[in-house]
């Protein structure tokens, strides 16, 4: 939120000077006001109107309190007394408040008013008293406009308007890896346009919250940066969330937020609707089957640390029957109330991982789907390949995704290493 908006300008007698300002008396009180300014602005005017090295540029600077925004301008010409006219237009915000929005108004701002100066001496032949005229209407229309619509259309005059909008400015997204699961909460289809970037047009029919980023960009068939950037672009602006790739050997646990979903009958009711199997699957657009909330949340409890998801759908497939199992563990992941309890490796020694077993080559080799005509190199290739994920920082996931493999699978390739340890947390 823009605090106040000032124009300060240079005075052949007095120097910098604030002719206009917005609220009034918040940067320079008149003498009969008993309102305290915002910052002490005595201190600063070699900030505001800066010499003509620094004019032109964007100069930002903060007090305690406050972050002042300024563009100062300097106009050389001999009709000007000094034979230059400076000025400066800034903005002051809170310490604390995100400026990048707000640096492209104060340089679109600048711009405007350099402009309207050249052409028709808009700034220096106004003789209007401070606090009144065309410039504090400007700027007076200008903070309340922004700060209660974020965008702003002020007519100068018939050649000229001023079309100014504050774009919101996001947290950046996440680190995205390539086990990532992105899933749209938004309809992706209502937004795209067929001018969009072709990588990005490519990546949305695969976004279904099954598919990882690594998979996306296989079904794209295009590069995995490129891949990697569209999402990352669509994570910005919150159209997606991010979710860990689902399996049955997965564990989930519950966290403390379970308690608010055992109070919450709106999110229980919410989860039953988008849990529910239809009564029939064959049937685009059928009804859904009725869960009852209680049910629910003695699933949701039964969920522990050292059981997988297989084992959780075994124990409870009576109550299960008319679950998807996936948007379950979705919705407590989504909602915050479940975690996933990733596995890690790590090899105890690294004499261990120079073990080879004969045997568990040969049982290594077929689960990969190796010949066995082709010899040990290349199975040795891939064991070599896995040890460097062995250092217990590297998730099932992750490891899977690299290397393209299954769960099983990588099992079976650590056991012919050797010693390793599987670690869950």
């Amino acid at each position: 939120m823009i605090k106040a908006i000032f124009f300060c300008a240079f005075d052949i007698k007095e120097g910098p000077k604030v002719l206009h300002q917005v609220p009034a008396d918040s940067i320079v009180p008149s003498s009969t006001s008993t309102q305290i300014p915002l910052f002490h602005f005595p201190s600063l005017p070699k900030y505001i109107i800066p010499r003509p090295e620094f004019c032109s540029r964007l100069i930002t600077f903060c007090t305690p309190t406050h972050r002042i925004l300024s563009y100062p301008v300097c106009l050389p010409s001999p009709s000007y007394p000094r034979n230059a006219y400076t000025f400066s237009i800034a903005l002051v915000l809170d310490v604390s408040t995100p400026f990048a929005s707000y640096a492209t108004v104060t340089l679109k701002l600048a711009s405007l008013l350099r402009t309207l100066e050249e052409q028709s001496r808009f700034l220096s032949r106004d003789t209007s008293a401070p606090n009144s005229g065309k410039i504090y209407a400007l700027c007076e229309i200008l903070l309340e406009d922004l700060n209660n619509y974020c965008e702003s259309m002020i007519p100068i005059d018939d050649s000229n308007t001023l079309n100014i909008k504050l774009f919101p400015t996001y947290p950046p997204p996440p680190p995205l890896c390539p086990y990532h699961v992105p899933l749209s909460t938004v309809r992706l289809d209502s937004l795209t346009d067929p001018n969009w970037d072709l990588t990005m047009l490519g990546v949305l029919p695969h976004i279904d919250g099954i598919n990882s980023v690594k998979q996306i960009s296989l079904l794209a068939d295009a590069d995995y940066k490129l891949v990697r950037k569209a999402i990352e672009h669509l994570l910005y602006y919150g159209c997606l969330l991010l979710l860990d790739i689902f399996s049955f050997s997965a564990i989930y646990a519950p966290t403390a937020e379970l308690a608010s979903f055992v109070e919450d009958m709106e999110m229980q009711a919410e989860c039953a609707r988008y849990v529910a199997l239809p009564v029939e699957s064959h049937v685009e657009g059928s009804k859904r089957h009725v869960i009852d909330g209680s049910q629910l949340v003695e699933l949701y409890l039964s969920l522990k640390q050292g059981q997988n998801v297989k084992v959780f759908y075994i124990e409870h497939a009576e109550k299960m029957e008319k679950i998807d199992v996936r948007r379950f563990i979705t919705f407590g992941v989504i909602k915050g109330f479940l975690y996933r309890v990733h596995k890690y490796a790590i090899a105890t020694s690294q004499t261990s991982r120079r073990k080879r077993d004969p045997k568990t080559r040969v049982k290594q080799k077929k689960a990969s789907s190796i010949a066995v005509e082709t010899g040990t190199d290349e199975v040795d290739s891939d064991l070599a390949e896995l040890e460097r994920f062995l250092d217990g920082t590297h998730c099932f996931d992750e490891i899977c995704t690299e290397l393209m493999i299954n769960e099983q699978e990588l099992m079976v390739r650590l056991k012919a290493i050797g010693d390793v340890q599987i670690i869950c947390r």
